[in-house]
């Protein structure tokens, strides 16, 4: 019976045995997990150079100023306030309702002089191509860094209503440039309103010089008008404007301005824009209006006949002395 029980565990034995040997004959194999294409990065190009700038024509000029006639056309002068400037006044000159200013002062306290903007002495020039405009200041190298600038105003119409306006900044060079230069006409004929040169009553309305017909080069001529410190003289400016702009007038009327930001194209006339009280007065002899008030830092001359001798009666002219008709004998 023993011996029974032990051949089969040895039976049981070998069976196992055998499971065991053909498991391991036969091995079975798992298949591998698929393959994934490996991760790529992306890449996007970015252009880090600076765009190039936009490409601009410059502007061409052919008609260049050269040097000033020899011959001058006419001539005014003006009030030096460099010796009364001490006691906060101008020196003569000064008479708003006669759209006259001599203000080359800060307003309401008049306790800073301009010597770059104080007019002291004027010409007149012209060819057959351009009309020129001289103005001398007491010192333009004075300057306290704030911009300024020198205008000439053209009355063909001897009118006394200011027509054409040429305005510069206070350029650097003795060479000719348009840059700063800027050219207004009055389409609608309201500089001076009704009575020029006059204060006139509720004429605030008015916008002045209101067409910008050439602004630094760029304009139906591209030489219209030029600016240049003059060669022989750092406080003398020049400008110059093609006679072609006013159609080869022979004959017309013309002053010379300094200013900063009250000397805008759009507030011609200036007595027609303020009261008397409003703009002041740099005359102490006018204690109801002194000091000056809202019409600051500004001068000009008195207008210059050119081309014609003038009657006397010109709006704002200069004193000149007219020849009187001398009796035949």
């Amino acid at each position: 019976m023993h011996e029974l029980k032990t051949h089969k565990v040895l039976a049981l034995t070998f069976l196992i045995a055998a499971m065991l040997a053909c498991n391991l004959g036969t091995p079975q194999t798992t298949p591998p997990p698929p393959t994934q294409p490996p991760a790529t990065e992306l890449t996007v190009a970015i252009d880090t150079a600076p765009a190039p700038p936009p490409t601009e024509t410059p502007i061409q000029h052919q008609t260049i100023p050269v040097s000033l006639p020899s011959d001058r056309s006419s001539h005014a002068g003006d009030q030096n306030s460099s010796a009364t400037a001490s006691q906060k006044m101008a020196n003569g000159g000064d008479r708003f309702t006669f759209e006259r200013f001599e203000r080359p002062f800060n307003g309401m306290t008049m306790d800073a002089y301009f010597p770059e903007l104080d007019i002291i002495d004027t010409f007149v020039y012209q060819d057959d191509t351009w009309v020129y405009g001289t103005i001398q200041v007491v010192n333009r190298s004075a300057s306290n860094g704030s911009p300024f600038r020198f205008a000439m105003q053209l009355d063909i119409t001897l009118d006394g209503k200011g027509d054409w306006l040429v305005i510069a900044d206070n350029p650097a060079s003795t060479s000719w440039t348009t840059e700063g230069v800027q050219v207004y006409f009055d389409t609608n004929g309201d500089v001076g309103n009704m009575t020029p040169v006059m204060t006139d009553a509720n004429a605030a309305d008015g916008n002045g010089f209101e067409a910008l017909v050439f602004d630094q080069g760029i304009g139906n001529d591209p030489d219209s008008a030029w600016v240049r410190v003059s060669p022989l003289d750092a406080n003398i400016v020049e400008l110059a404007m093609k006679r072609s702009l006013m159609e080869n007038t022979p004959e017309y009327l013309v002053n010379m301005w300094t200013g900063r930001s009250c000397l805008n194209p759009a507030l011609f006339d200036f007595s027609d824009h303020y009261t008397h009280e409003q703009a002041g007065a740099a005359d102490p002899e006018f204690p109801v209006f002194y000091p000056i008030q809202a019409v600051f830092e500004l001068d000009n001359t008195c207008r210059m006949a050119v081309g014609f001798i003038p009657t006397g009666n010109e709006p704002g002219l200069c004193e000149t002395r007219v020849p009187s008709a001398t009796a035949t004998p």
